[in-house]
């Protein structure tokens, strides 16, 4: 496994690979290659930003059973995947702060695993669909719940500026069809699954999103997340924990 980072330093924003406590500076983003450039930063040096720059941000709704049925957004399990887009102005790095809008009365959290595209994928087969994933990361679709309920369409509701954490860095390498998924609001446990409890695997997703709109190499596609979702306020803290992955954690402000 390997982990890639996007960081902020006194020099500006780089990309760079983190292997054994130390930043190696690398070139570009490493879903589209990338070379050693040299140059090492030590964590303390630098502020993490979101590890992927991508062309859009493609989401996946009710992809757990037991999610289905606390939704206030369906009463069925869905016969195909349901897809909805966040802006890329939406994503938000490890630490940064979630801004809870004065328009909305409920913002939630959402632990999702999060899906890096590496090559260019248009109308790819079920069976392929996995050769063309880069890596993975922790996400939070973040959620102004009584607007997603009110406009019936999701685009408000999910789009805010820093409603997408994501972080802490891309893991290359890592088999993630079962993978333990979780979130902690102020440090209790809410939410408690495991990635293989898809409704629709992450191959399916993939070969589905690819018919309807071609994926560009750093795209991230959020797989949707399990039972346990709940509203946060300014004040909290809430944290993404995904096994073999790492731990996101964002306050709300």
């Amino acid at each position: 496994m390997e982990r890639f980072i996007r960081f902020e330093a006194a020099e500006g924003r780089e990309w760079g690979k983190f292997e054994d406590g130390r930043i190696i500076k690398i070139s570009d983003n490493p879903a589209r290659g990338y070379e050693i450039i040299g140059g090492e930063f030590e964590p303390s040096q630098v502020r993490l930003l979101p590890p992927v720059q991508p062309t859009k941000i493609v989401c996946v709704g009710l992809n757990y059973r037991a999610h289905v049925a606390e939704s206030q957004s369906a009463t069925k399990i869905p016969e195909e995947p349901v897809i909805f887009i966040k802006p890329p102005s939406s994503l938000l790095g490890p630490g940064g702060k979630i801004v809870h809008p004065e328009s909305s009365e409920r913002v939630d959290y959402e632990a999702e695993l999060g899906i890096i595209m590496g090559q260019k994928c248009s109308q790819v087969a079920e069976v392929e669909a996995e050769d063309y994933i880069f890596g993975v990361t922790c996400c939070n679709d973040v959620t102004a719940r009584d607007l997603q309920k009110k406009d019936v369409q999701w685009t408000r509701g999910k789009g805010f500026d820093t409603f997408c954490p994501v972080g802490p860095w891309a893991v290359t390498g890592l088999a993630y069809k079962d993978l333990k998924i979780e979130s902690f609001l102020n440090g209790d446990l809410r939410q408690s699954s495991r990635t293989s409890m898809m409704i629709f695997p992450i191959a399916r997703l993939i070969s589905f999103i690819s018919k309807v709109m071609t994926l560009e190499p750093g795209d991230l596609i959020l797989t949707g997340t399990p039972e346990g979702v709940g509203p946060m306020k300014p004040g909290d803290r809430v944290e993404v924990r995904i096994e073999g992955i790492g731990s996101l954690v964002n306050d709300v402000v």
